[in-house]
């Protein structure tokens, strides 16, 4: 299932050539043209899926163990001190391309802040409100 106009899709099936670190069956992983730091990579599923909420279980279950195998790699090879992990969901989120895709990006210790924010400080009755509209919805 692959979008014809879709560029991930084009790159996770092989017609556009790109660095590749991983491939199986589900999935490809490439180095990011515009990298956040060196060696960093997205990983790409060869269906299309438009964002998280459009994948299928076998996608969603394994997302994760390619992540895990690929950032362990990075870890030895680039000698990293941690990575973040990072997937966006709508505009809003950041999402610029429109297929489901996660973002590995290796953390060097000195390196540029990245993935933060400043916490909030909701009060017990917030949280607990909050939490009450979410857990309808869940039902």
């Amino acid at each position: 299932m692959k979008e014809e106009n879709c560029i991930f899709c084009k790159i996770a099936n092989g017609e556009i050539p790109a660095a590749t670190l991983y491939e199986d069956d589900l999935f490809r992983v490439i180095l990011d043209l515009g990298p956040a730091s060196k060696g960093h990579a997205l990983i790409l599923p060869k269906n299309h899926f438009a964002d998280l909420l459009a994948l299928d279980e076998e996608t969603s279950a394994k997302v994760l163990a390619v992540a895990a195998k690929v950032g362990a790699a990075m870890k030895k090879s680039l000698h990293c001190d941690g990575f973040n992990l990072v997937q966006n969901n709508g505009e809003a989120a950041g999402q610029t391309v429109f297929h489901f895709h996660m973002h590995i990006i290796p953390r060097y210790e000195g390196g540029p802040r990245m993935v933060s924010w400043e916490p909030g400080q909701p009060t017990k009755e917030e949280l607990a409100e909050l939490a009450e509209c979410i857990r309808q919805e869940l039902k």
